[in-house]
């Protein structure tokens, strides 16, 4: 049973930073306006999918104030077990004018994480202001828990004003 689940484990971080790998050039028409850090709410993965606040600051590569966003992370496909609260962090790429509050909005793309004690994983999103923003993994996510989990994440921010 637990070689079927570090199996699965090791195939969806795979799936997700495979993604990332891929994904690392930037959409045409954008630069990388800065970093989005998320802190997420701890959780249980209930084998079909998962849901979890997040409180996020994008802080702009380019002079500018730092933003606040909320929202949650919905992760649909295998999630199986329970994880402590984690930070994640993207490099956002933007087209270069974008209003205060832009990165609001959907974001969906592949996810893949395995816990075991200390555990890793990503995701890699597009979506926002009609869909002209890409989060890029910066680093994998950091947890503590144990959790296996791959398919689709969905990230929904609303600016805090």
């Amino acid at each position: 049973m637990w070689k079927v689940i570090v199996s699965l484990a090791v195939a969806a971080v795979a799936l997700a930073t495979g993604g990332a790998a891929v994904a690392q050039q930037p959409p045409p028409g954008t630069v990388a306006a800065g970093t989005l850090t998320c802190d997420v709410s701890a959780g249980i993965g209930l084998i079909i999918g998962s849901r979890k606040s997040v409180n996020c600051t994008f802080a702009p590569s380019y002079p500018g104030p730092v933003e606040y966003y909320y929202g949650t992370i919905t992760k649909v496909g295998v999630d199986i077990g329970a994880t402590a609260a984690s930070v994640m962090v993207w490099l956002v790429y933007a087209p270069t004018s974008r209003p205060a509050g832009a990165l609001a909005g959907q974001y969906v793309g592949a996810t893949g994480e395995a816990t075991f004690g200390v555990g890793l994983g990503a995701n890699v999103l597009v979506g926002g202001s009609n869909r002209t923003v890409a989060l890029q993994p910066v680093s994998v996510q950091g947890q503590q828990g144990l959790n296996v989990a791959g398919g689709v994440a969905e990230l929904s921010l609303q600016f805090h004003r």
